[in-house]
């Protein structure tokens, strides 16, 4: 975990990159994004150089990335030099290597190409440098094991976390605990083949990796998180996330996140999940029954004209919004027997348009609809108020009852601050869905409850909670109004005595 000291040094940091004149929160975390790649770089060449140490020169098959000439461009040598020395090497060598080179299996490496550098200062690059190289590369102590990751992947949530805090572009960033609980619905193992058709900052694929090293860590002392995925390695490594996405600045900044969470080979793709052309495009393959498991929270920005949408996802549902062709494009994609967990606007619950109806009905009775967890319209401030719901299915089966529950409260407070308050209810979501059951869940005046599927369909596939939630009026009783009127006579006699007690002190 990181320190309050690491946090307020990043702080410092983030005020010196908006002083300096970046000012938009994604360029800030991009050009550190950059700096912590160079460092990886470095770290890099420090275990290929061991490997050759070690084993046949001839024979090796490892690549260094620096030649003797460039020895100059390492991390570990140039974060030695003064500030003045350091931003044109940086900026003139370093960072063209770095687009050039990338780094052998990285994803990150590979949306180098249009990066810009675009740090000015050499105060704040050096500053920037130094606190990067205390986080990456602690110094440990005698008898301390060399090495440890922890504040990685750390700083860069903490990092991504002023997406939200600066109000700018925080539709990319969904609150971390709402991800981390709709990865336990989800319950992914090391053999699902998982992804995000909107992955913005790898959030989900970033969770669902930490999910899978928890799930699969011995309970022996001497055990590392997913020290029992090794006979998964090569799934784990390469073929269990997959992330699509039309940003390069987010597709770089997703790789990263993954990068520090150890997940060095992700397949993250530039491309619009909607657009015709990824129908038409290389990821056309991925359209079709490929994934078990599906992530979301798509991004509801209106509507697309009919002519740059895939045609197969219009002839499902015809509608040009976004929130209902992402649903569609994800029943595509998955395998039968897949779930999806997703983020949905209420609107898609209980709208009463042609295409929402349809959608809807398809989730009944196409596919097995397993739960509808409302949320609160506070989830997403400070930047959005709008009130959303988690839709869980999977793809074909039968839907014969829907759980419901109704999360009023995700332990921060609902208002623009989102501060840490003691009322959550996210523990007791999942308690109660790990416990289900059909034939006991039938208060419908408790949080959680089933509802049969021939309800909903008489209400017309309504799937918003309202709609079948009892709310239990409790009796309030008045005085009588004679006695609220003596009541109130008294209180203005007590009121013009004071008043006349003060104008008596004024003379």
């Amino acid at each position: 975990m990181i320190t309050g000291e690491l946090k307020s040094k990043v702080d410092v940091l983030w005020e010196k990159f908006w002083t300096g004149g970046i000012t938009n929160p994604l360029t800030v975390i991009e050009q550190i994004s950059y700096l912590m790649f160079i460092c990886h770089l470095d770290k890099t060449e420090r275990k290929n150089e061991k490997k050759l140490k070690r084993g046949k020169k001839k024979n090796s098959k490892v690549k260094l990335i620096y030649k003797e000439t460039e020895q100059e461009l390492r991390w570990s040598q140039f974060q030695h030099v003064s500030g003045e020395k350091m931003l044109p090497l940086v900026r003139d060598k370093v960072f063209p290597h770095m687009r050039q080179v990338g780094a052998e299996g990285s994803t990150f490496g590979e949306y180098m190409k249009d990066a810009q550098f675009m740090v000015q200062s050499h105060t704040v690059l050096s500053e920037a440098v130094s606190l990067i190289d205390q986080i990456l590369n602690p110094k440990t102590k005698p008898g301390e094991e060399e090495g440890k990751k922890d504040n990685n992947g750390d700083l860069y949530e903490y990092l991504l976390s002023k997406l939200t805090t600066a109000g700018i572009n925080g539709q990319f960033r969904t609150p971390r605990h709402i991800i981390r609980m709709m990865v336990e619905i989800a319950d992914p193992s090391a053999d699902d083949v998982i992804a995000d058709p909107a992955c913005g900052t790898a959030g989900f694929l970033v969770s669902a990796r930490q999910y899978l090293d928890e799930k699969y860590t011995s309970k022996s002392k001497d055990s590392y998180p997913g020290d029992l995925l090794v006979p998964f390695k090569d799934h784990v490594d390469n073929e269990l996330l997959h992330g699509f996405e039309f940003d390069s600045t987010m597709l770089r900044i997703a790789s990263m996140n993954l990068l520090l969470h150890d997940v060095t080979n992700p397949n993250i793709y530039y491309q619009d999940s909607l657009n015709k052309n990824f129908e038409e495009g290389d990821y056309s393959g991925y359209l079709d029954d490929t994934f078990s498991v599906i992530l979301a929270n798509p991004p509801f920005k209106g509507s697309l004209d009919y002519d740059s949408v895939q045609p197969k996802l219009i002839k499902k549902v015809k509608t040009k919004k976004t929130e209902l062709l992402f649903l569609v494009l994800m029943l595509r994609m998955l395998q039968v027997g897949g779930r999806c967990a997703v983020v949905v606007p209420d609107g898609v619950l209980f709208g009463s348009s042609k295409a929402h109806k349809g959608l809807r009905k398809m989730l009944v009775e196409d596919n097995q609809l397993d739960a509808v967890i409302s949320l609160p319209s506070g989830v997403f401030k400070p930047y959005a108020g709008v009130s959303t719901a988690i839709l869980y299915f999977t793809k074909g089966g039968r839907t014969d009852n829907v759980w419901f529950y109704d999360l009023k409260a995700d332990g921060l407070s609902l208002d623009d601050k989102r501060d840490k308050v003691e009322e959550n209810d996210i523990p007791d979501c999942l308690e109660k869905w790990k416990n289900r059951n059909p034939k006991k869940d039938k208060d419908r005046k408790a949080k959680a409850f089933f509802v049969p599927k021939k309800e909903i369909v008489d209400e017309g596939y309504d799937l918003s909670i309202n709609r079948y939630k009892e709310i239990e009026y409790e009796e309030i009783e008045y005085d009588p109004p004679k006695k609220i009127i003596k009541s109130l006579l008294t209180l203005e006699k007590e009121c013009i005595k004071d008043l006349e007690e003060l104008e008596a002190m004024l003379g």
